[in-house]
């Protein structure tokens, strides 16, 4: 099933060295939103924070960036190829780029072409999927690659109608994605040779638009995600599914990536489906599932969710709202700056429209207060690729364009 690729005997391995703040893969160190840097902006100047450099040609696509090292880590559709590209962290140069696939030429979707997710840095390794299904495994030095497979094609899955959007997930020795074939939902992966470990054999939902995150449940490693009907829980170990809850998907796309946070899990989606906590309870070596709530009060569809000191906040349906993460009861609403993605830092929220607009705000229960905005260039498409923080700069993409901003008190 894998397309083995032959590498010179001779590897230098040039692993960067890693920053503490680095940014590795989709939504942070801990696929939490979450950054612990300190020291951050707390208000910004009219037009917004500075420049420090703007990298463009990147090809078009929705995906976020990855920042490890001395690099910075972007997909993008470039001609008829899904590349992945490397820049300097310094000044944005292209250090070297690496075509994967085809782009996906159906053309299912009015919304774009081109990749919608995350490279992923495991040391001197990077993992990336397209959004046509091509899963690579390169190295992080030149690009050049250790691994390849499809895993549409290996696995049986089904293209989406909005192209795949997931970022691999690295866990140990493996790396785990969602197919979406017929007894293979999800799939683990030996990280280093691309051998499968296991499919999930009672799990064959089509695919979701959401990627993978992963918990120990009083002691039994767990990995959740949404597919096309639900959301959902495996055993690390094996891959069986151990839950299933439907109240929080939809028909037609499922999207957020799942929080977790105290043996409980919360799930969002859009078209009026609205979000649930679930309590996980671990017995007999699996986790079982028991609704907390359902609301109403939480429909997001794409911008994903972040908790912060026992409060929810994202964007439901237009309106970015604040909820108790334990009952689900609304704090605040506020329109902000247009319906989008939230990351957290340093006691704020960073807030990106679809529509063009970067804003911070106080992460705060007790209601919105904004400390700045500014736009980002129009690029004829939705800004839906979500923004990064990391070493004391925020970093935003739009299409083929990636901004670095400076966001700490000038020296």
């Amino acid at each position: 099933m894998v397309k083995r690729v032959t590498l010179a005997v001779t590897i230098v391995f040039a692993a960067a060295v890693l920053h503490a703040n680095d940014w590795p893969q989709w939504q942070g160190p801990d696929r939490t939103r979450m950054s612990k840097e300190t020291g951050l902006l707390k208000e910004w100047p009219t037009g917004g924070p500075s420049v420090v450099w703007t990298a463009d040609n990147l090809g078009t696509g929705y995906g976020s960036m990855s920042v490890a090292g001395d690099r910075v880590f972007v997909q993008g559709a470039r001609g008829q190829s899904s590349f992945v590209i490397a820049l300097n962290r310094a000044d944005g140069k292209e250090v070297w780029s690496t075509a994967l696939g085809p782009i996906e030429t159906r053309m299912r979707t009015n919304m774009g072409a081109g990749p919608r997710g995350t490279p992923t840095v495991d040391g001197d390794r990077l993992y990336v999927l397209t959004e046509n299904g091509d899963l690579a495994c390169l190295k992080t030095a030149d690009g050049s690659a250790v691994w390849q497979l499809n895993i549409l094609k290996d696995f049986g899955g089904s293209q989406l109608q909005w192209m795949i959007s997931e970022s691999p997930l690295i866990d140990g020795p493996h790396v785990v994605v969602s197919p979406g074939g017929p007894g293979a939902g999800i799939v683990k992966l030996d990280k280093m040779t691309g051998k499968t470990v296991w499919t999930s054999k009672e799990l064959s939902d089509t695919a979701g638009y959401s990627s993978i995150t992963v918990a120990d449940v009083q002691g039994v490693r767990t990995y959740m995600t949404f597919t096309a009907r639900a959301g959902v829980g495996v055993r690390a170990s094996d891959g069986k599914l151990m839950f299933s809850y439907t109240k929080a998907a939809n028909n037609v796309a499922n999207i957020a990536t799942p929080v977790f946070l105290d043996d409980k899990v919360f799930f969002t989606s859009g078209y009026g489906a609205g979000g649930a906590l679930l309590a996980l309870s671990a017995k007999g070596g699996e986790v079982a599932a028991t609704e907390v709530y359902h609301t109403p009060n939480m429909r997001n569809h794409h911008g994903g969710v972040v908790v912060v000191d026992g409060y929810l906040y994202g964007f439901s349906d237009l309106i970015l709202t604040c909820l108790e993460f334990a009952t689900g009861n609304v704090m605040w609403r506020d329109r902000s700056v247009g319906k989008g993605s939230v990351t957290y830092a340093d006691g704020h929220l960073y807030i990106q429209s679809e529509n063009n607009m970067v804003g911070l705000a106080e992460a705060s229960s007790t209601g919105y207060r904004e400390k700045g905005r500014f736009a980002i260039p129009e690029k004829g498409q939705m800004s839906w690729a979500h923004p990064v923080i990391s070493d004391g700069r925020l970093y935003v993409r739009n299409q083929d364009t990636l901004l670095a901003y400076d966001i700490k008190p000038a020296r």
